[in-house]
């Protein structure tokens, strides 16, 4: 079972408490540097949480912020469960970027896709007839990692504190058959018992609702359990996504996913739909084509 303690979260927060003190005590970061006998981009990646800090480093940071007692400690703690390693280490090698890390950590997700089926919901089937498709350079080793991986993330739906899950799809992601007729029907019934769990909301967004507030791409919000992590925006793309953390970023994702929720069809009316294609798959009424345009 994956543990929610997840240190990609803990580096994050070390290191906005970190950037806090130095701007208080009005210290450059080319100080610090100097100070700790390293480079300015060293401390710049500590702040951003991109890369880990040792208790020592941490200890003698606050030094120069003036940072003593009780906060001192609290924040030399946290380096040290920073340092710990996720249930993810050993696929760190196929894995791109901190989604993974900090997906652990969260209370909730809210996620709308354009294209797949979301990890968390995904079936082993489909989920490396994706991997494959899109990773045509991947050995099958690496395939079957990254696929071992995303089934091993699922464990947050069912675990005794499970993650909040809140899902529209395009109908588009509803009409691909991923891995063949026979893969993507197996995956519409899987949707179909997912968002069963009292704590899964899933909605389709059907091509009837013609244009709306999500054409412009993937996207999914995270939010921590704790008020000193503040909520991420991740925005998926080829090279691994981006992560946006401004609170204007946050207002923005959060309305367009209002708008696009209040746009879709209900989740009884979602299920509906999948359990219809299921049965009646909309990929067996179309035509084939093949050929470039």
């Amino acid at each position: 079972m994956i543990q929610r303690r997840s240190p990609t979260i803990r580096r994050r927060r070390l290191g906005a408490e970190l950037r806090k003190y130095r701007e208080s005590a009005r210290v450059t970061i080319d100080v610090v540097a100097d100070r700790l006998g390293c480079s300015p981009s060293k401390v710049s990646r500590i702040e951003t949480g991109h890369t880990s800090a040792t208790p020592r480093d941490v200890k003698d940071m606050l030094d120069i912020y003036g940072v003593e007692g009780a906060a001192s400690e609290e924040l030399v703690q946290i380096a040290r469960e920073a340092r710990q390693k996720g249930w993810w280490h050993p696929y760190s090698t196929v894995l791109v970027g901190a989604y993974v890390g900090l997906e652990a950590a969260a209370s909730s997700v809210r996620a709308y896709e354009q294209q797949v089926i979301p990890g968390l919901l995904q079936s082993e089937e489909y989920a490396a007839a994706m991997i494959q498709a899109a990773r045509s350079g991947d050995t099958q080793m690496e395939i079957n990692r990254r696929v071992h991986v995303r089934m091993a993330r699922q464990s947050l739906l069912i675990q005794d504190d499970p993650i909040d899950l809140w899902v529209v799809l395009d109908e588009a992601v509803l009409s691909r058959p991923v891995g063949g007729d026979e893969v993507m029907r197996d995956q519409l019934v899987r949707l179909v018992e997912v968002a069963k769990l009292p704590n899964v909301t899933l909605q389709v967004l059907p091509f009837a609702a013609g244009a709306h507030a999500g054409m412009d791409g993937t996207f999914a919000i995270l939010d921590f359990p704790d008020d000193q992590d503040p909520a991420v925006v991740y925005a998926e793309n080829a090279t691994g996504g981006l992560f946006l953390e401004k609170s204007d970023e946050l207002q923005k994702y959060g309305s367009i996913f209002d708008t696009i929720q209040a746009t879709a069809l209900t989740p009884e009316a979602s299920t509906e739909m999948i359990e219809m294609l299921a049965e009646e798959p909309l990929w067996k009424l179309r035509p084939r084509v093949s050929g470039s345009i």
